[in-house]
């Protein structure tokens, strides 16, 4: 009796979690996938039963990342919530079959739905819409075989009252913009290739009988991303053409992100002169030859600018002080500004400057004080050179700005001046000619220990400074001026890549120690950082910065060997949230002693490796997918022969699709001809998040969609 007294006096003094108030039990609620909170959570106890169905819980449906479910939890999920959903995102859910968008009738209520990277029909469309009386907002796909003439009046008079479409766009039409009268949002992905699958040349010509007059008297939004492209470039002119005629009064953001080079014409140059004389912006984004040798930027007006965008175009600092931050007025507001790719952006005037020479740091000085809330900032892919002036360095000037929470900077633009041109190169005479035992040449020793490393840098160190000052920052790119990946989107493998700066070659494992500094990193991209030599301070981000869950490397150290993979090894041991890695380095071995130290990333959903003349061991691969759960995207484009990667593939899918629904394997030769080939198969959620390499600070307006 007094064991089982003492036992009962140690319950009543433990915490229990029933006992936790109502409010306290549904935030932590919210942590939990809304299948687990349905189907397995409200069937443990009466308490639980009846808060997994709060409003706060169903109100919102977020399917877009749960790997795990299937068509029969969202068949069950529907049948029990249906008529409690407002907002049901299920973007990227490219393994669900199309049938499982039939059981969305059931959402009787619902406001917003976006089913991007989803299967589905012109019929199933149509059906579906025409329940749904009070949709909203809307995200669609549209492929090859698309009919607008499918749809029902009951499904064309749901489409009249939604006033948010975002819609992507795999071949030339319209989709349901026509049918949408009421629009104010509307956001276009054009992703429609110039060669169809048997190699013929692709028109962007609309399908016949389709209706070329979109409403777009009351947008407030217009937004297009195009992949290149010649086609793409084609479709969006005719989306244009309305705009050209009309300029709706209330047009408050208009952006047109191309990668390409994108003509102006007549047509865009009236429209162009219409937004300048009848509306206020608060965002922009154009092409650059739209930019590039205009005098438009002087005659648009802005309202509350919260988004530019002047990516790749040659706008001079001077005209960016002038024309857009107007001498420091009214760009309070402004929150998210990319000048990625724009060279001459920190200079007076571009005609007689070269693109490596110094910056102007009045100029910089000027933008951070103007634009002191600001963040999203990305200044990537340019020469961005400080001079030796005492307190005007890049660095110093960007640790003003202390709302940043993602910034992307070119290699070159974070070492310290005195230390590139004060570092004796090294040569055969500086090694001391004395007999006895061997110095190796060219190879130093790094402390591994944090606090050795601060001790090192924190007195001379600009960038260690800067990483201190911005102790919120969650994003972070240090990417090489000069570099392109070795797999562009549409074209073969880049066989060769272009030297790295010479101002970057200082950049190595010290300034890496520094970024260990962001507690809150979730995101880090390091690409061709030259003296990186042995890794050391990657392990110091791992121990860290417990919350990174992306991390993307690329050409760090020198080429012809991996002379990191040890420090990359320890550092993934303590990655216990990573979810997303991406490697791209020459040479690399994926073998068995790698993915053991990837296999302790428990959290691990997505895996790409790209390396010209790597090679892998496949028992190693299979041995981590079967550890590591919760993976479902693999690829890896090495140097191995075809029939290795097939057969690797084969296994990967054979052993593990039937666990995994979502499981997307792409193992492939790197410089095989077919490798376009390859990558059109692959989901855009996986290709553009992850498989392609490119900077995504302030690649599009905050909050833009859902």
């Amino acid at each position: 009796q007094e064991i089982v007294s003492e036992e009962s006096e140690e319950e009543s003094n433990g915490v229990n979690l029933m006992e936790f108030s109502d409010e306290i039990l549904l935030h932590i609620l919210s942590y939990v996938p809304c299948t687990d909170l349905v189907l397995n959570v409200r069937r443990t106890c009466r308490k639980l039963a009846t808060l997994c169905l709060d409003k706060s819980l169903t109100h919102t449906v977020l399917l877009q990342k749960d790997y795990k479910v299937n068509k029969d939890k969202v068949k069950q999920l529907m049948r029990d919530i249906g008529k409690e959903i407002y907002q049901l995102n299920m973007a990227g859910c490219y393994w669900l079959p199309s049938s499982t968008i039939d059981h969305i009738t059931r959402c009787k209520n619902l406001v917003k739905l976006n089913l991007s990277g989803c299967h589905i029909t012109s019929l199933r469309l149509s059906k579906m819409l025409s329940t749904l009386q009070h949709l909203r907002s809307l995200a669609i796909d549209v492929k090859p075989g698309f009919d607008a003439s499918q749809l029902s009046s009951e499904c064309k008079a749901t489409l009249s009252r939604v006033s948010e479409l975002k819609q992507t766009l795999y071949t030339p039409s319209y989709g349901v913009v026509p049918c949408c009268t009421s629009l104010e949002k509307l956001l276009l992905y054009f992703e429609i290739l110039d060669r169809s699958r048997e190699g013929f040349m692709l028109s962007g010509q609309l399908m016949v009988g389709e209706s070329n007059v979109p409403h777009y008297q009351n947008l407030r939004i217009f937004y297009a991303r195009l992949a290149p492209g010649y086609v793409n470039q084609e479709v969006v002119r005719l989306y244009l053409a309305v705009l050209s005629d009309r300029t709706p009064e209330n047009l408050h953001a208009f952006l047109i992100s191309d990668p390409g080079s994108f003509a102006e014409t007549g047509a865009t140059k009236n429209l162009l002169d219409s937004m300048a004389r009848n509306v206020r912006l608060d965002a922009l984004q154009l092409p650059k030859a739209w930019i590039n040798g205009s005098g438009l930027l002087q005659h648009l007006k802005f309202n509350n600018p919260f988004y530019f965008s002047f990516s790749r175009c040659t706008l001079s600092g001077g005209h960016l002080i002038q024309r857009v931050i107007n001498g420091g007025k009214d760009l309070k507001s402004l929150t998210s500004l990319n000048l990625s790719g724009c060279v001459h952006c920190l200079a007076p005037e571009s005609l007689s400057r070269k693109a490596e020479d110094d910056i102007d740091s009045s100029i910089l000085e000027s933008l951070v004080v103007s634009c002191c809330n600001l963040r999203h900032l990305n200044l990537s892919a340019a020469h961005h050179h400080s001079s030796k002036s005492i307190g005007n360095h890049l660095c110093q000037l960007l640790s003003r700005l202390k709302h940043l929470l993602s910034l992307a900077l070119p290699v070159c633009s974070i070492t310290d001046v005195a230390a590139s041109v004060e570092k004796p190169p090294t040569a055969p005479h500086l090694v001391p000619q004395t007999f006895g035992r061997k110095v190796r040449i060219g190879i130093q020793t790094y402390p591994r220990n944090l606090a050795d490393q601060a001790n090192q840098k924190i007195e001379s160190s600009v960038f260690w400074a800067l990483m201190g000052s911005l102790r919120f920052l969650e994003t972070l790119e240090i990417i090489g001026s000069s570099f392109n990946s070795a797999m562009p989107r549409n074209e073969p493998a880049i066989r060769n890549s272009l030297p790295p700066c010479v101002r970057a070659q200082s950049v190595g494992d010290s300034e890496v120690a520094a970024i260990s500094q962001l507690t809150y990193l979730q995101s880090l991209t390091l690409a061709q950082l030259p003296n990186i030599l042995t890794g050391s301070g990657l392990v110091s981000i791992g121990l860290q910065c417990q919350h990174l869950r992306t991390l993307s490397l690329a050409n760090l150290g020198m080429m012809g060997k991996v002379v990191y993979m040890s420090a990359l090894m320890d550092m993934l041991k303590h990655c216990k949230c990573l979810r997303d890695l991406r490697l791209e380095q020459p040479y690399f071995c994926a073998g068995a002693q790698f993915f053991q130290a990837l296999s302790h990333c428990s959290s691990l959903q997505r895996l790409c490796i790209v390396s010209r003349s790597g090679t892998l061991q496949s028992d190693a691969v299979m041995s981590f997918m079967a550890n590591c759960l919760e993976v479902i995207m693999c690829h890896m484009f090495m140097g191995e022969s075809l029939t290795v990667c097939k057969n690797l593939q084969q296994s990967i899918v054979q052993s593990f699709q039937a666990e995994r629904p979502a499981l997307n394997v792409v193992i492939s030769p790197l410089l095989h001809e077919d490798l376009t080939e390859v990558i059109r198969d692959v989901p855009m959620r996986h290709l553009d998040e992850i498989t392609l390499f490119k900077s995504r600070v302030a690649e599009e307006p905050p909050n833009l969609w859902w």
